[in-house]
């Protein structure tokens, strides 16, 4: 028996924006796989019976290599009939999901992507900032900020995005936050550009931060900002309406482990 492995978005982290299709196969799952950054609320939608294997990376702790990750989930389609891959926000974006696809594709396995909601528009949506807007932004750039800035060639060109894109939306960036924020800067964005940081979005524990660039870093590091956190750099972050945004779930990210 070959199952099929269904590359799962589980949405920023606040339950009621996972999809109807995610929820359906979370209920009829025979196995599932998950990230650290997965409220317990969506594992508890898994029927009685359901094996879970977690597979996590986060800056800081034990990872789980990605090559063991591929080899859980094509062992599992030979004895399993629905495989859930659970990853939080959207698996093809910053969620190597693409990496596994091909993988379970060339070691004959069927495979599905069911694209989920991504932190980098619903945090800021949680503080009530559109990520675009007509009079500050139409064009927007989804970045990892991770990646060490001082590598020979990093993959990044934070000059050549300060000067081609009207805003940044920045995953996984607070360690490098102040290289970057020189790196943007040195690029010719104005130090008076607004940027705002979402800590934990969506869910309990969320925190909000609208400062400028020039300051940025001081101000993450002064008032204690950790990860999970999405940075939003540019003119939009002035056209924030917080009265417009969602209260954040009562649920905690990430699940213990």
């Amino acid at each position: 028996m070959t199952g099929k492995v269904y590359l799962v978005g589980a949405g920023p982290g606040d339950p009621e924006l996972l999809t109807l299709k995610a929820h359906r196969l979370l209920s009829q799952c025979d196995a599932l796989v998950h990230d650290a950054l997965v409220p317990r609320a969506l594992l508890d939608l898994t029927p009685e019976g359901c094996e879970r294997h977690f597979v996590g990376k986060r800056r800081g702790h034990h990872s789980v290599p990605q090559p063991s990750t591929n080899a859980v989930l094509v062992e599992l389609a030979q004895r399993c009939r629905c495989i859930v891959r659970l990853k939080g926000g959207d698996p093809f974006l910053f969620g190597r999901g693409g990496e596994e696809a091909a993988h379970l594709v060339a070691a004959g396995v069927p495979v599905e992507v069911v694209p989920g909601v991504t932190a980098g528009i619903a945090a800021p949506a949680y503080m009530g900032i559109p990520i675009t807007h007509r009079r500050a932004g139409s064009s927007v750039t989804f970045v990892t900020g991770h990646e060490e800035l001082d590598k020979v060639r990093p993959a990044v060109d934070w000059r050549g995005l300060a000067r081609s894109s009207d805003g940044l939306v920045i995953y996984m960036g607070l360690h490098n936050l102040r290289r970057i924020g020189e790196e943007l800067m040195a690029g010719g964005l104005d130090p008076a550009t607004p940027v705002a940081v979402v800590q934990q979005g969506t869910v309990r524990g969320q925190r909000e931060l609208v400062a400028s660039l020039g300051d940025l870093a001081d101000r993450v590091e002064a008032e204690g900002f950790e990860s999970p956190a999405i940075v939003v750099i540019g003119r939009v972050v002035a056209e924030r309406v917080p009265s417009c945004a969602p209260l954040p779930a009562s649920v905690e990210m990430p699940i213990p482990f």
